[in-house]
C-alpha cells in the first residue's frame, strides 16, 4: 500500500488512465469506425492521450478541488 502523501498523484494517475482511455476510444470510434486495425489505432491514440492527460490532471486537480470546495455548501 502507498502512503497518504501519494494520494493526489495516484488519484491523478487513475483519472488520467480512465479518462484518456475512454475519450480516445470514443473519438477513435467516431473518426474511424470499427476498421480492421482499430485496436492498434486506438491504443496508439490512448498512450498519446495519456501522456497529455496525466500532467494536466496533476496540475489542475488542486484548482478543481478548491473550486468544488467553494461551490459546496457546508452543513449549517
Amino acid at each position: 500500500m502507498f502512503d497518504k502523501k501519494y494520494e493526489p498523484l495516484l488519484l491523478s494517475l487513475f483519472m488520467s488512465i480512465f479518462i484518456s482511455g475512454i475519450m480516445s476510444f470514443a473519438i477513435s470510434i467516431m473518426n474511424l469506425g470499427f476498421v480492421d486495425n482499430f485496436v492498434y489505432l486506438w491504443l496508439n491514440a490512448y498512450w498519446k492521450a495519456f501522456l497529455i492527460a496525466f500532467p494536466i490532471v496533476v496540475f489542475t486537480m488542486p484548482l478543481v478541488k478548491r473550486l468544488v470546495k467553494k461551490l459546496i455548501k457546508d452543513k449549517e
